[in-house]
């Protein structure tokens, strides 16, 4: 079910999320400051092609308190309005019965791009 779910989302606009992800992530590791940045959109990225049966885990990076703080700062600079953006296409999805697994995986995405410090794929 996961393979099938993952292809589904690939084909209707998977792939579109995880490039936008990429180019942001590649767009963030050309600064030396960006760099913890782009590789949060690398995992975003990674969940965003393929969500089915993918889990998020708090506790796998190795940042320890610095989680807090480059969560805070990616929030200012922009993860508030990627949460939203996968709040809202979460929830429009799960408005008809065939769109819910499609709005769940939005909903762990949006988890991810609210505080994606501190947390493993």
């Amino acid at each position: 079910m996961n393979l099938l779910g993952n292809i589904i989302w690939i084909v209707f606009g998977g792939w579109m999320i995880a490039l936008e992800y990429i180019i942001g992530g590649i767009a963030l590791c050309m600064t030396i400051v960006g760099i913890p940045f782009g590789i949060q959109c690398f995992k975003l990225a990674i969940l965003g092609f393929a969500p089915f049966g993918q889990r998020i885990e708090p506790g796998r990076s190795l940042s320890g308190c610095l989680s807090l703080p480059l969560n805070i700062i990616w929030l200012i600079f922009g993860g508030f309005w990627v949460f939203v953006t996968h709040l809202i296409w979460g929830i429009l999805f799960s408005i008809t019965i065939i769109g819910i697994p499609f709005g769940a995986q939005h909903f762990k995405l949006a988890g991810l791009a609210f505080a994606p410090f501190g947390r493993g794929v």
